[in-house]
């Protein structure tokens, strides 16, 4: 069985005016260890699925498996501890607290486990060092450019050993030497670390980081996506 498998996933949101259906009868699967990209055009359903992947939201219908769980049935209190130790989340944005320095931005989410002080510390600097940002522990985000703060955010993710990382358009706010730096870095976590990885991008240059590109348009996958 794959690592992600979703199987006749439909995902509609209720409005005032009509029902918007983002994903509609969607089959799609990633192999572990393998760095997935999702292309499209604004609308398509690529972030949607990413929530779905992440238990954020839950599908309509249809079932969603990640890591062995059907993430799609699991209840609140138990989706909250499965995404904590399955799941890293990179947002375009980076979303780090601005009061806090970049080592305890890392350790977020690792209060939510039962671990010493020590153990939470060693657990960030071994995260931080991954993304080589040993010598930026203490700076504030302020203090540091967007592309430390997008490994910053890549640090985050990675902090409680996830099987899967989730990516939505990690590059989209950084220049073309940041974004390059930034790829790089997500491969090293599939081809180093055994991640598996998702990502979605707007960029055909960022997508070739990939071992394979899916193209969803309309809620669908396109027939013809390959490989990177």
């Amino acid at each position: 069985m794959s690592l992600i498998e979703l199987r006749g996933v439909t995902k509609t949101f209720a409005s005032a005016s009509e029902a918007v259906t983002p994903l509609e009868q969607l089959d799609f699967t990633v192999e572990q260890g393998e760095f997935v990209v999702l292309m499209g055009p604004s609308g398509s359903g690529k972030t949607t699925l990413l929530h779905l992947l992440a238990g954020i939201d839950r599908p309509t219908t249809g079932s969603v498996v990640v890591a062995g769980e059907t993430v799609s049935s699991l209840k609140p209190a138990e989706l909250a501890r499965w995404r904590t130790r399955a799941i890293g989340y990179v947002f375009q944005q980076y979303n780090l607290i601005p009061v806090l320095t970049a080592a305890e931005n890392v350790e977020v989410p690792l209060l939510l486990l039962r671990l010493s002080r020590a153990q939470r510390q060693q657990k960030v600097a071994t995260a931080l060092a991954a993304v080589g940002l040993t010598d930026r522990a203490w700076h504030l985000p302020r203090q540091l450019s967007g592309g430390q703060q997008q490994r910053v955010a890549i640090a985050r993710a990675i902090v409680t050993d996830p099987t899967v990382v989730l990516a939505d358009e990690p590059t989209g706010n950084l220049d073309r030497a940041a974004a390059g730096r930034t790829l790089e870095l997500l491969r090293q976590l599939v081809r180093e670390f055994g991640k598996t990885l998702v990502m979605v991008t707007h960029d055909p240059v960022a997508a070739q980081a990939g071992d394979r590109i899916v193209h969803i348009d309309k809620g669908r996958i396109q027939q013809g996506a390959g490989h990177a």
